[in-house]
């Protein structure tokens, strides 16, 4: 690979305009199929083939009028008063009849008939049924929908407009471009050269772009969550920086060493390239591994997220040969150029190299305090819990958090968290008696606040009955009711009960999580054990790797529900409400923190291994591997973890979550493991750390990411002429 890839970077290099202009076609292409082609997306974490899923198909087909999405105007009198005046309810009244003219509403329910009265009289609620779904009600619509209550508000009443219908779309503004801002002072402090830094942001900006320009043109015909091109962004401008980091380091060492341009960009690519391609390799395979789970919105953000990598990976080994031919000299800073041209050139021991003989001599405690600190810090996730949010739990200022604030405030929390029975058969004498049934059965049941009488559909087979509990969408209790009211219905039997609402689909969705966890982390760190055989022809290596991996994700965790689901130090990252941490977090997590956590122990360790082929005791190996990997793995720490980071200062709190959780386990891994307890670990392991069956050896292809043939194909091969730019 290492031979391939040097014969791609030198070309690139010498055809560097192709190159550029290639891209910039691809990247206008690529544009122009977003601008065309661009679908919706939404907030709808479907679950096929679980309880609450297959009832709301029913529903569907059973109750076409309600199956689009709905809103719900929330109003409350002043204290003091109540909506039973008749100045009140004509107010009230004439909002039902501005919802009833709305484009695209089907109806709005007057909640004088439904009797969606607080007991106190000062607050109710309007049902607004629209035709079409979250994600296909138009933002003309969602406006029209918002700016009704004027007239009531003018009465002197307070309106508040919430219900799925106000689901929307994280909103990605300025705010965590901070991160971007700060990854560029690191690459200018690393390089210490404007062009050098400049260049390889422009690099990761274009990959960056390129990517989530795919990734818009294909969300016309495949179903994207909103969450979806925001993890795509995250780890798109974090890698795509990286990676163009690693190769510019190189390029930048192989010039000050005194090779030709040309040839300092193909071995650039050949070597640190490998790297790069075989990291990008382990984050796209992680992150597509996620379609394993089953679940299909899962599986696209997998996909999402994935295919900004590959890209990522395409541009660092293609277009940034590209631009070094371009940069020139310019790449290495004032002092290394001067070096250059007075022949000068000469290696210094940096900070790594004093770091690695400082772990090496403290290794037994500097190993005890790192296992046992994370340790420590992964004991919060044992009593993690997780749940798919609701408006409850989105930023305080939007209109959906006001409404479901305010419901809570009049009706109670279970009002934010209502459920739906289903009762259908082929008779609509049975449905009926069944529904009743059910309807009596439920009486008195823990948590259950009210069950309402039964409304049957047109050829009356079916039947659904609202059931309202006294807590809220991610208690708890909640959850237990879920499971109390499922086993009460089933015992009936003669007829199909089925429990659904966004509330219990989003209960369904959290347990499949759940129960595929073990499976996907078992997967991953299967996978990182036989890869890195694989790269650094080991068994003890890997395994220390993986163990390493499984204390960050630990950690990350851990550290995760002390903030987001305890509360702990909450508002330092703009958390208002705590709660438990959104379903999807904990899997996604593993899969990504594995790719990044692969990408540094090759980085770290692949040099470490070819020190040591090449003679070196297993000390200096170690020591070596750090002092030449050591600063551009910290800068690249720096720059991910900043990226991630700056995804903490967007409002919506599933995407606040994301940036902070993965913030913390880059550094967590970077810094503790990979840094810290890796070379510590590596030198007391000696020349066993190195050690492979021979039988083994043979069975494993050597992928050579350390370039061991590309260094024998270079010794054998004519000297090509100079290419001088």
């Amino acid at each position: 690979m290492a031979t391939v890839l040097y014969r791609l970077g030198r070309a690139s290099f010498r055809r560097r305009w192709l190159v550029l202009v290639l891209w910039i076609v691809v990247l206008g292409a690529l544009g122009g199929a977003a601008a065309a082609f661009k679908g919706p997306t939404s907030s709808d974490f479907t679950m096929p083939g679980t309880e609450s899923q297959r009832a709301i198909d029913a529903l569907k087909r059973q109750f076409p009028e309600a199956s689009g999405a709905t809103g719900t105007i929330v109003i409350a009198a002043p204290q003091g008063a109540d909506l039973a005046s008749d100045a009140n309810k004509a107010a009230v009244m004439g909002l039902v009849g501005e919802a009833n003219k709305l484009p695209g509403v089907v109806g709005a329910l007057d909640p004088y008939t439904t009797k969606a009265l607080s007991p106190d009289g000062r607050y109710a609620l309007i049902t607004v049924q629209f035709k079409d779904r979250a994600d296909k009600v138009t933002k003309d619509q969602r406006t029209a929908y918002e700016g009704t209550g004027a007239a009531a508000e003018k009465a002197g009443l307070r309106v508040e407009h919430g219900g799925e219908v106000m689901n929307h779309e994280p909103e990605v503004g300025g705010k965590e471009g901070i991160g971007v801002v700060i990854a560029l002072v690191v690459l200018l402090v690393t390089f210490g050269s404007l062009v050098a830094a400049g260049m390889t942001m422009l690099n990761a900006l274009l990959g960056v772009g390129a990517g989530m320009a795919g990734l818009y043109a294909l969300s016309g015909v495949v179903h994207l969550t909103s969450t979806a091109p925001v993890l795509a962004l995250m780890l798109g401008l974090a890698v795509g920086i990286d990676y163009s980091l690693f190769i510019s380091s190189r390029h930048r060492q192989n010039l000050v060493e005194g090779l030709e341009p040309d040839e300092a960009a193909g071995r650039a690519v050949g070597t640190a390239g490998s790297a790069v391609v075989f990291a990008g390799a382990t984050v796209v395979i992680a992150l597509a591994g996620l379609a394993v789970v089953n679940i299909p919105f899962l599986t696209v953000m997998g996909l999402a997220a994935a295919g900004t990598v590959a890209v990522a990976v395409l541009v660092a080994i293609t277009l940034q040969p590209a631009l070094l031919a371009f940069a020139g000299q310019r790449i290495l800073s004032r002092k290394q150029r001067r070096a250059v041209g007075e022949g000068a050139a000469h290696h210094t021991e940096n900070f790594g190299f004093r770091w690695a003989r400082w772990m090496i001599r403290l290794r037994v405690p500097v190993i005890l305090v790192g296992v046992l600190g994370l340790a420590a810090l992964a004991i919060p996730a044992a009593h993690m819990r997780i749940a798919l949010p609701g408006a409850s739990a989105g930023p305080a200022d939007t209109p959906a958090r006001k409404a479901a604030d305010l419901i809570d405030q009049g009706f109670g929390p279970g009002f934010n968290g209502r459920l739906a029975l289903v009762v259908s058969s082929d008779s609509p004498d049975v449905t009926k008696a069944k529904a009743g049934e059910a309807v009596q059965q439920l009486q008195g049941t823990e948590n259950l606040l009210a069950a309402t009488q039964p409304n049957f559909s047109r050829d009356g087979k079916t039947a659904l009955v609202a059931l309202i509990p006294k807590t809220g969408p991610t208690d708890a209790a909640t959850e237990d009711l879920v499971h109390a009211v499922r086993a009460k219905v089933q015992a009936i039997g003669g007829a199909d009960f089925a429990v659904t609402g966004q509330t219990a689909v989003g209960i369904d969705v959290s347990e499949k999580l759940s129960d595929a966890m073990p499976q996907y982390l078992l997967l991953v760190v299967g996978l990182s054990v036989l890869l890195l055989m694989l790269v650094f022809r080991s068994i003890l290596v890997p395994l220390k790797a993986a163990a390493g991996f499984l204390l960050t994700v630990g950690a990350t965790f851990g550290i995760t529900v002390l903030v987001f689901q305890d509360g702990h130090l909450g508002s330092l990252v703009g958390l208002d409400q705590p709660g438990p941490l959104v379903s999807f977090l904990p899997i996604l997590l593993i899969g990504i923190l594995f790719g990044l956590a692969m990408d540094y122990e090759v980085f770290l360790v692949s040099r470490m291994r070819e020190d040591f082929v090449h003679g070196e005791t297993p000390r200096q190996a170690t020591i070596s591997g750090m002092g030449h990997g050591a600063r551009v793995v910290t800068a690249a720490a720096f720059i991910m973890t900043s990226v991630f980071a700056g995804f903490i200062l967007v409002e919506d709190p599933v995407i606040k979550s994301m940036g902070f959780a993965l913030a913390i386990g880059v550094a967590i891994d970077a810094f503790i493991v990979r840094m810290t307890i890796v070379p510590a670990v590596v030198s007391l392991l000696g020349r066993a750390a190195w050690w492979l069956p021979r039988w083994l050896d043979r069975l494993l292809p050597n992928v050579d990411i350390e370039g061991e043939r590309l260094r024998e194909h270079l010794a054998q091969e004519p000297k090509p002429e100079p290419v001088h730019v």
